[in-house]
C-alpha cells in the first residue's frame, strides 16, 4: 500500500486499519478479524467474527472447532459463529432485512438460520422439512418466531 504524495495514509491502509480495531470487538476464540465494506467513499458495513446477535459467546459455550480438534478454514459450517465478512454484508443490507418475514419451503440451515439471526429477521415462515435441525434450535434460541406449516402442493 502506497501513501499519498503528502505523506497521507491511502485509503486502503486507512480502511485496513479500521478492520483492526473492529476486530478487537470479536467474540471468537480463536481469530479476531474484522470487516469493512466501502461504496463510494462511505463505511457501509461493518462486522466482526463471533456468535450471531443475541446467542452467548463462545467464550461462555466453548468452541466446538476446538473441542474436536478441527483445524483452522476446515469445516466451518460447524462453527457456531459468523465470518466478519458476512457480518458485514448483512449490516450494509440490514436496512432491507430488518424485521422482515422469512419464507422458505424447507427451512433454515444453522449457517442460513445464524445469517437470519445477524440480518434481525423477525419471523421465518417454513414448509417442509431439513435434516439437519441445528438451525432452527439456533432461531428459538435466538428469540425469532418459527412458523412451520404442511408442505404444499408442488408447483408445477
Amino acid at each position: 500500500m502506497e501513501a499519498y504524495h503528502d505523506g497521507r495514509p491511502s485509503a486502503d491502509e486507512v480502511y485496513l486499519r479500521i478492520c483492526r480495531v473492529v476486530a478487537e470487538r470479536s467474540t471468537c476464540l480463536r481469530r479476531h478479524l474484522g470487516a469493512v465494506i466501502v461504496k463510494d467513499g462511505q463505511i457501509t458495513g461493518i462486522g466482526i467474527n463471533g456468535a450471531p446477535k443475541g446467542l452467548s459467546p463462545c467464550a461462555s459455550v466453548g468452541c466446538i472447532r476446538e473441542i474436536q480438534g478441527i483445524a483452522s478454514g476446515t469445516q466451518i459450517e460447524i462453527c457456531r459463529g459468523i465470518h466478519a465478512e458476512q457480518n458485514a454484508i448483512l449490516q450494509a443490507g440490514l436496512a432491507g432485512s430488518q424485521g422482515a418475514v422469512l419464507y422458505t419451503n424447507g427451512f433454515p440451515c444453522e449457517v442460513c438460520a445464524k445469517l437470519c439471526i445477524q440480518a434481525e429477521i423477525a419471523r421465518v415462515v417454513a414448509s417442509g422439512d431439513y435434516p439437519d435441525r441445528r438451525g432452527l434450535d439456533l432461531l428459538f434460541q435466538a428469540g425469532i418466531e418459527v412458523v412451520i406449516l404442511p408442505p404444499l402442493e408442488e408447483v408445477r
